[in-house]
């Protein structure tokens, strides 16, 4: 049996976990069926795993529709080019980040460039005043604390369905 393993996904203005998914995406596209029979799978596989507020069951439809869709063309998806620096003098804390960004990077398999700065002066020139930092084309994220994976993962998707 698979592990229970999280994905985020977007719900309007919030991003939110989903256990199970990635598996159930796997397992349901293998079955080839059509995008509206896939989806009400997929719909009923994540219901048995996650709450689902009541009233929000069609935002939820949407969303996996959407995911599902995703996944088949994910090999053929062009996403707009991706530039993360990580700005830190090779802490713990930097190098937690890079690895953070890394695996969110290869899950939703997006291609990036990724430089992570260690000069202190090359950090003060890019305004950096605290680290780690987070920049995501040429736009600082974060800066002075580890940001949560989800608040990474929303970043990136912001730039992506841009």
């Amino acid at each position: 049996m698979d592990a229970a393993t999280s994905r985020t996904i977007r719900l309007g203005a919030v991003s939110v976990g989903l256990i199970g998914l990635d598996q159930a995406l796997n397992r349901i596209a293998a079955l080839e069926l059509d995008e509206d029979l896939a989806a009400e799978l997929l719909f009923a596989e994540i219901r048995d795993r996650n709450y689902i507020p009541p009233g929000r069951e069609e935002e939820y439809r949407q969303a996996l529709r959407r995911e599902y869709r995703l996944h088949l063309q994910r090999e053929e998806r062009e996403h707009p080019a991706l530039e993360v620096r990580i700005f830190g003098p090779g802490c713990v804390s930097c190098n937690n980040l890079q690895t953070m960004v890394m695996e969110i990077l290869d899950e939703m398999r997006i291609a990036a460039a990724i430089d992570q700065v260690h000069d202190p002066d090359e950090i003060g020139r890019a305004g950096v005043l605290h680290t780690p930092a987070l920049m995501l084309n040429g736009r600082l994220k974060s800066a002075g604390l580890l940001p949560t994976r989800a608040q990474v993962e929303q970043w990136i998707r912001e730039i992506v369905d841009a």
